[in-house]
């Protein structure tokens, strides 16, 4: 912590140094030699440099690195990849300018080593007739490493529950309505599959029917494509999960610590009482394997549960009686759950570097990557941490060197405790939340924190829609993806970083920081794969990585030149690299769709669209004069306050968007355009969601709610244009 604020006083000092040279500057006949560092475009010379020194074979190494012990978040295996990283950033040749570690007291959840989670299917003599597979089986040495946690759903609430089984799908709150329709849901058990609903939703949205535990698998039908025999099909013969496979999670809603909201979980910092932790499961859920999955859905009785529920077992999946078939060996049986799941406040540590600016020290950008993993984590994360790390010797070393130091600071961060929900990045925004006004995040991490390189096949983006003339640029030299993006004739598609997937979600919706998410993945045209199917399982191994996803490192390599590339530029160039055009033209788009779809009712409940339109009007007039001013300006012969001012325009255009009160029901999410939405419909979340409640209910309350909407976001819209018309004339 003390190394941090040197480093802050360093940056404030600066800046305030920087202004007055500035400033006295212009007083000047003859200007010294470091006024051409004040104009200093980005280097391209130096790009193509850079992207020559990255390494896949430095990469593989990493990964083997970070790889050799499984590393889950406060182990003893997460304090090696901490020294590790710590080793690495100190390097005296190819290091950071300082790197340091930022504690934190989190609350977390493990199972008992000592008494292991149990699922059971119990005869009414209390014979056990089956007992779920209670450890993956081992195919290599990495599965047989005593630190290998066993299978469990963080934060599921310890108990012992007893009752008939029923399938649920994919236990969203449509599935549980439709089964309750036909099975009388109190005192059951539900099986449920991943997808669909959030890990935690599929217990929360049970309890209210009277179910009391839930079961979670993943379907070969969402993973494998169908396949499930390790003869030969699954893994260690293919990428796909072998049958013994389960997903670990963290069944939680709320991302950071959950006894410190909106505070950083200092050792002195207040907590809420246990009991007021909202958006965990309210009842024992536990997640199993395929191969238990099958063997329980496959005797279950009752009705045929719907086509769109069925999936990959050569059975009809059933409702369930609730319970098993008359001609099952489990006829009459129970299946038990025996869940003994304890918290802990627990010290987590992030591992925090910087390589200072020389011209604008003050101003930084963030690239940051979480550290722990459920087990070995070889993709999730370590992948992305593998190429942090070679991006960092990279461009270390050119400092050390003296051949480089960026315009604006650069900050990294490999982030603690992720996999328990978000929580180093998260701790570490409410520790910056008071000077978060001098921030630019450029995050690089993908939909779950790690840099996926699985199949060698596609590039894909996410973020806002400033940043993606700034991606593209980097990956068209990037010379593995090049002929992907030119031969297809279009640009990167973009995604947007609308939930909670991942570290960016702190910078994005509680600081509203520009941020990027990038990802070199497998086509999802050619598998059903929901996600590369040894994701938290014990199979996500350096083996796995090194055999199925990325055999020789190069999409690695192309991932860490693209990302790289993408930092340079927003480290050095003169004026940040951000097209506020791109984002009138989403802003056009979300307000086409709004019109198509509520305008008519709206009218009818006498709500007008029209201050909205003018809004998105004005954010398009003005983001087309800025870009005039931008391309009109001879910046590099200009006053530097003027740049300096345009990029705090830029900078600053995302937290126009916030707002504290738009989103009560959702911890943290202040951003109006990019906050979660159980809608569906590609438009302006708040309004979508208002809309859907308010038709399904036809309350006049919940009118007035779609009315609040357009009245936030056309006044943050405005709000936003006006951000970009400071510097008209």
């Amino acid at each position: 912590q003390k190394k941090w604020e040197i480093v802050s006083l360093f940056m404030c000092g600066a800046a305030m140094l920087t202004v007055g040279i500035l400033i006295g500057h212009y007083g000047i006949t003859n200007a010294p030699s470091w006024v051409k560092d004040v104009v200093r475009d980005v280097d391209e010379s130096l790009i193509e440099k850079f992207l020559s020194e990255v390494d896949n074979i430095q990469i593989q190494e990493n990964l083997k690195e970070l790889t050799k012990v499984p590393h889950m978040a406060t182990t003893a295996g997460d304090e090696q990849t901490v020294q590790l990283m710590l080793k690495r950033w100190q390097d005296p040749e190819s290091g950071l300018d300082q790197a340091w570690r930022e504690e934190y007291l989190v609350y977390l959840s493990f199972p008992d080593p000592k008494n292991p989670n149990k699922v059971t299917v119990v005869s009414p003599s209390e014979t056990v007739l089956h007992t779920a597979r209670e450890k993956e089986k081992s195919y290599t040495p990495d599965q047989d490493d005593p630190a290998v946690v066993q299978p469990y759903a963080a934060y599921s609430p310890a108990g012992h529950q007893r009752g008939r089984l029923v399938y649920a799908n994919q236990g969203k709150p449509s599935d549980y309505l439709l089964l309750n329709q036909t099975v009388d849901l109190k005192g059951t058990i539900a099986i449920t599959r991943y997808g669909g609903a959030g890990r935690a939703a599929k217990a929360i949205n049970a309890a209210p029917y009277g179910v009391i535990g839930v079961l979670v698998y993943t379907d070969p039908l969402d993973i494998n494509d169908g396949l499930m025999s390790d003869a030969n099909e699954t893994y260690p013969h293919s990428w796909y999960m072998p049958p013994s496979g389960v997903e670990r999670g963290s069944f939680n809603t709320h991302y950071g610590d959950m006894l410190t909201p909106y505070l950083a979980a200092k050792e002195e910092t207040y907590r809420i009482p246990v009991e007021d932790i909202t958006g965990i499961p309210p009842i024992p859920i536990q997640p199993i394997g395929f191969e238990d999955a099958y063997i329980l859905i496959c005797e279950l009785g009752g009705e045929a549960a719907p086509k769109e529920w069925q999936g990959a077992f050569n059975c009809t999946y059933n409702f369930g009686g609730p319970g098993f078939k008359p001609t099952s060996a489990f006829n009459n049986s129970d299946v038990k759950l025996d869940i003994f799941n304890h918290e802990k406040i627990k010290n987590s540590s992030n591992v925090m570097g910087v390589i200072k600016g020389s011209v604008e020290p003050d101003r930084y950008v963030i690239y940051g990557n979480h550290r722990d993993s459920w087990v070995h984590g070889a993709i999730d994360p370590s992948s992305g941490t593998s190429v942090m790390l070679e991006l960092t010797r990279v461009l270390g070393k050119m400092v050390k060197q003296g051949k480089w130091r960026p315009r604006r600071s650069i900050i990294f961060g490999s982030w603690g405790a992720e996999e328990f929900g978000l929580i180093g990045s998260a701790e570490y925004t409410e520790v910056i939340y008071n000077e978060s006004t001098r921030c630019l995040n450029s995050d690089t991490n993908p939909k779950h924190s790690f840099i996926s390189c699985s199949a060698n096949a596609t590039l894909r983006a996410s973020g806002m829609p400033s940043v993606q003339n700034v991606i593209f640029k980097a990956a068209k030299q990037v010379s593995s993806l090049k002929n992907e993006l030119v031969s297809s004739g279009v640009s990167i598609q973009m995604g947007y970083l609308s939930g909670a997937g991942s570290d960016y979600a702190a910078f994005v919706h509680y600081l509203g920081i520009t941020a990027m998410d990038i990802s070199y993945t497998y086509d999802r045209s050619k598998t059903n794969a929901r996600i590369y199917p040894a994701y938290h399982t014990a199979y996500d191994t350096f083996d796995y990585a090194s055999k199925f996803i990325d055999p020789g490192f190069v999409s690695h390599q192309a991932i860490a030149r693209t990302a790289g590339n993408v930092l340079i530029r927003l480290a050095d160039s003169l004026v940040l690299p951000l097209n506020c055009s791109d984002y009138a033209e989403i802003l056009e788009d979300y307000l086409k769709t709004a019109v198509n779809l509520y305008q008519n009712q709206l009218q009818v409940k006498h709500i007008s669209m029209d201050p909205l339109k003018r809004a998105v009007a004005s954010f398009r007039s003005a983001a087309t004069h800025l870009d005039q001013v931008i391309l009109s300006s001879d910046l590099a012969n200009e006053t530097p306050l003027k740049v300096r001012r345009i990029n705090d325009q830029l900078m600053l255009l995302d937290r126009a968007f916030l707002n504290p009160l738009a989103f009560p029901d959702k911890y943290a999410f202040r951003h109006v355009i990019w906050a979660s939405s159980s809608a569906g419909k590609p438009t302006f979340p708040g309004l979508a969601d208002a809309y859907a409640k308010a038709e399904s209910s036809g309350q006049p309350r919940d009118w007035d709610k779609v009315h609040y909407h357009l009245s936030v976001l056309s006044q943050a819209i405005e709000g936003a244009a006006n951000t970009l018309l400071i510097t008209k004339q």
